[in-house]
């Protein structure tokens, strides 16, 4: 089996190349079993056993199949690596031609203890790509008609409010909470239509260690955080870093680095 995705909304891994139901995979040839994908849920308490082999690209997803690739560069080799192009417009569009007429929102997100960023998205997933990034908090603070308008009110507001959170600041602020006084001064300088505060259930109490594991019991995921307890330590796998191993059921006799102290 290889890891070939990831939801960072709901927590979940996307496995192509096994099937553990036989009874699924009766009538089903061994070339169309390979490209099959199953999902694994990481819900609280799932218990994972796997033991990470070799990484290569992880091809691409069409039509809910995998297409393979045997290219060693991962997670994605030149050839799957797409950027989206809308991630980087800042209101002149890059496409051909523009196509993202949908009401789109403007929010402000908080990640602890106290890295704030601004962000776009179609109005109707707001909640779920505030949940993909992790947020801790989020104020909605405006909507406007299409993604054009939307990428140059981010722009200007990004002049004084980053538009990127990188993942180790996410991990770094793991069981912290966010420093209020500093999120409501942001928030002091905009008008928010709606505000979300985000509870993912992890219960932490010291420092996850930082890992690229797919062993242990589920704590939870937070976006693209995968926190899982393993033999009395606690740790937080950034589920991209998965993505393109080859995996088998058991799990690895490798040595982990021990959870660090509680939080001072």
């Amino acid at each position: 089996m290889q890891i070939v995705g990831y939801d960072a909304a709901d927590g979940g891994l996307l496995l192509s190349g096994g099937h553990s139901d036989s009874k699924s995979n009766a009538g089903v040839t061994a070339d169309d079993a390979n490209d099959q994908i199953t999902y694994r849920s990481l819900d609280p308490g799932t218990e994972l056993e796997y033991s990470l082999g070799d990484r290569r690209c992880a091809g691409m997803i069409h039509d809910d199949r995998h297409i393979a690739c045997s290219n060693p560069t991962a997670p994605y080799c030149p050839d799957h690596d797409s950027t989206w192009v809308c991630a980087r417009c800042t209101g002149t569009c890059l496409k051909d031609e523009m196509d993202c007429y949908d009401d789109h929102a403007i929010y402000l997100a908080a990640f602890a203890p106290a890295t704030f960023k601004v962000g776009v998205t179609k109005h109707w997933r707001l909640e779920t790509r505030l949940r993909e990034q992790g947020a801790d908090r989020a104020a909605h603070i405006a909507t406007v008609d299409n993604g054009r308008i939307a990428r140059e009110r981010e722009a200007e507001i990004a002049a004084d409010v980053p538009d990127r959170v990188r993942v180790p600041t996410k991990q770094a602020g793991l069981g912290r909470a966010v420093d209020t006084d500093a999120w409501e001064a942001l928030l002091a300088e905009f008008d928010p239509i709606e505000r979300f505060e985000f509870d993912y259930g992890l219960d932490l109490n010291s420092q996850p260690v930082a890992e690229t594991v797919a062993a242990g019991t589920v704590r939870g995921t937070k976006g693209r955080l995968l926190i899982v307890d393993r033999d009395g330590s606690t740790y937080a796998v950034d589920m991209r870093e998965l993505v393109g191993y080859e995996v088998t059921a058991g799990r690895s006799s490798r040595e982990l680095q021990s959870s660090l102290g509680s939080f001072e």
